[in-house]
């Protein structure tokens, strides 16, 4: 493999607390060397990417991405997926099991990491916690484990049942996985399609209580305390209610292992982005009031949220163009994260870059154990992230790598350009304009 310096750019890593310029070298799938701006040592040969002006970055950790395969290859594929992902900075992906069939074997988890699905990244399988995710027979996890997955959950088939929960939640625990729970009591949400208030009352609408998401939210936290197991990990997944991460923020002061991540389209948009029945806007959680919205931008900057994740979810276009009622709930999110992030979190609402960055990489990889990733101290994966922070563009989903353009964020201004993604060692991506130049 060919060795990569990365030179005059602005390395910023959370996780080894580094905010100064610094060059990298990349050799054989790992960091070998950083050191000072001219200063390294044995970069002789190596390919030289010169990101003056640029920021350094550890590639990005996505821990809630639905790639469709096996099964659904018509809405994307894993190489599609990725290289979705790898625009967007992206170089690990964890990969959700809702998959036909879904992803509740060995078997299925070595499919989904063969080379032959030609992923552009890596990818993390999470395992289904029930055969089939029907809440009622949990899995072999230790196996799942083995075959490569990072995690379990049954994802939008919530686990319903208190005993088949706590079950999942001491089984994974003795296996060292992460239980991730999808929190909504489907039992209060039966046909709704989107949040319950007023927008759903004037377009004459079934809408979702956020309760459903707070109450499985609070009986999955009592749970884990009645258990008494340190080693147990709930993660709350997209959450999207004031309610729900006000019950997280309590869950951790009360000494539990609770963690959650938010969607950008969650700190961004209302229930108002519905507007005449977009179904661009139509996702579950679904887009919620401005008091809820306002509720996650508080718990981001004030440390609750553990993670950013997208909760990518591509459709065919004629699947999004019906009723709003019988469209299926989701938007792709990989090629906008970043962009998002830096536009709003970070200039907007003056969150540190550092801060951005750590819930875009460090924290989620620390997450799911993702050993070596989210950071880029000598020894760990070459996964790197260059991109110009100050650059604005425009995102259009004509031009998107992945197969869907079921996005609410088409042609919104963004900041910060990738110029380059480099999953272990190798450049996945390119942007516009942008090429290596030898030494």
């Amino acid at each position: 493999m060919t060795a990569l310096a990365i030179r005059n750019g602005h390395l910023i890593d959370p996780a080894a607390g580094i905010d100064a310029p610094k060059d990298i070298l990349l050799k054989d799938g790992k960091v070998v060397e950083i050191a000072g701006p001219g200063k390294l040592k044995s970069a002789n040969g190596a390919e030289v990417l010169d990101a003056t002006g640029l920021t350094v970055a550890p590639g990005l950790v996505d821990i809630h991405v639905h790639l469709r395969e096996p099964g659904q290859g018509y809405k994307e594929t894993i190489a599609t997926g990725t290289a979705a992902a790898a625009a967007g900075g992206f170089t690990s992906v964890a990969a959700m099991p809702n998959t036909i069939p879904v992803n509740d074997s060995p078997e299925t988890t070595r499919w989904m990491l063969a080379p032959e699905r030609n992923a552009s990244i890596r990818v993390f399988p999470i395992g289904a916690a029930t055969r089939g995710s029907k809440g009622e027979a949990i899995n072999d996890f230790a196996a799942l484990k083995s075959a490569g997955a990072v995690a379990v959950t049954d994802d939008g088939h919530p686990i319903l049942k208190d005993g088949v929960m706590r079950e999942t939640l001491a089984a994974a625990a003795r296996v060292g996985l992460s239980v991730i729970q999808h929190a909504e009591d489907t039992r209060l949400t039966k046909g709704c399609s989107m949040n319950a208030g007023p927008m759903a009352f004037k377009l004459g609408l079934r809408g979702m209580p956020p309760e459903a998401e707070s109450g499985l939210v609070e009986r999955d936290i009592r749970l884990v305390s009645e258990l008494r197991d340190a080693r147990v990990h709930l993660h709350v997944a997209h959450t999207s209610t004031a309610a729900a991460v006000a019950a997280v923020r309590q869950a951790r002061r009360n000494g539990l292992r609770v963690t959650c991540e938010v969607a950008p389209h969650h700190f961004l948009l209302t229930e108002e982005h519905v507007g005449l029945y977009s179904t661009h806007a139509k996702m579950n959680p679904p887009l919620r009031s401005a008091a809820d919205r306002d509720a996650m931008i508080e718990a981001i900057l004030d440390g609750v949220v553990d993670a950013i994740a997208t909760d990518h979810a591509p459709h065919a276009t004629h699947e999004k163009e019906v009723e709003f009622e019988n469209a299926p709930n989701g938007i792709t999110g990989l090629e906008t994260a970043l962009g998002l992030c830096l536009r709003w979190l970070h200039k907007e609402w003056k969150l540190p870059l550092g801060r951005v960055l750590s819930l875009l990489s460090a924290q989620p990889a620390a997450l799911l154990g993702l050993k070596g990733r989210g950071t880029l101290t000598v020894g760990s994966f070459a996964d790197v992230v260059v991109f110009d922070p100050k650059a604005e563009w425009t995102y259009r989903a004509a031009d998107t790598r992945s197969k869907s353009r079921n996005t609410p964020f088409d042609g919104w201004t963004l900041q910060g350009k990738v110029r380059w993604t480099i999953s272990e060692g190798r450049i996945a991506h390119r942007g516009n304009g942008q090429s290596s130049i030898k030494p």
